[in-house]
């Protein structure tokens, strides 16, 4: 086991190792009724643990909700069965102008506190042979936003994944929350937010990526 201090420093820099949400490799060996089995018997010793009374009818199924919420809700996104099917279109239209889907939600944990990560993102193309439906970015953003995060990490999976759809690099995706583990434990800043941005192809260039940012409201970079 990593040193205390060291594992508070990890966690405070928010630190990430890859774009891929480490998983082991047997992470899906159980069905997500065995898995909610398993989290609310645990989770019930750690109620106890904590000197509370499960026989209480308010806390007495308590244990079952937090497994059934972590597996079927707030982290649903860690499974690839659950993942949208990205529908793509002929860009019949021929339409070669940056498109940009805004204030999209972000409901997310932190993988180092598991504590909620909320703001919202803003992802914008530039069509060339293929269009995306609306509504498939939106299943994306959240798709990768329910599971334990890392917000550098968020921003990475959604601009891949929409690029190789798409079949293009000319995709930006920006990322503005706010994180309880900042503003809830540790320094307890209530205002603060993070924002991050990861683009390729023609947003590498500061006219194209300014105009978005003037779109979303952001300040040049």
């Amino acid at each position: 086991m990593k040193h205390k201090e060291q594992i508070e420093i990890v966690g405070d820099n928010h630190f990430s190792t890859s774009i891929e949400t480490p998983l082991r490799p047997n992470a899906f060996d159980k069905s997500d009724d065995e898995k909610i089995e398993s989290i609310q018997h645990h989770f019930s010793k750690i109620m106890e643990e904590l000197g509370l009374d499960l026989t209480d009818d308010s806390l007495s199924g308590t244990p079952y909700r937090f497994a059934k919420m972590y597996v079927k809700e707030l982290f649903y996104g860690l499974n690839p069965k659950n993942k949208p099917k990205l529908s793509v279109f002929e860009n019949k239209y021929e339409y070669n102008k940056m498109l940009i889907e805004q204030n999209i939600t972000i409901d997310s944990s932190c993988e180092h506190h598991f504590l909620p990560i909320v703001g919202y993102a803003h992802v914008a193309y530039i069509p060339q042979k293929k269009v995306i439906g609306l509504s498939k970015i939106n299943r994306l953003v959240d798709y990768y936003a329910r599971r334990p995060q890392v917000q550098e990490r968020l921003v990475l999976q959604i601009l891949n994944d929409l690029q190789e759809a798409l079949g293009t690099e000319d995709v930006i995706v920006s990322l503005t929350a706010k994180h309880l583990c900042v503003s809830s434990r540790g320094i307890k800043d209530q205002s603060s937010f993070t924002t991050t941005l990861e683009y390729g192809g023609s947003f590498s260039k500061t006219d194209i990526r300014n105009e978005f940012l003037k779109i979303i409201g952001q300040e040049k970079i």
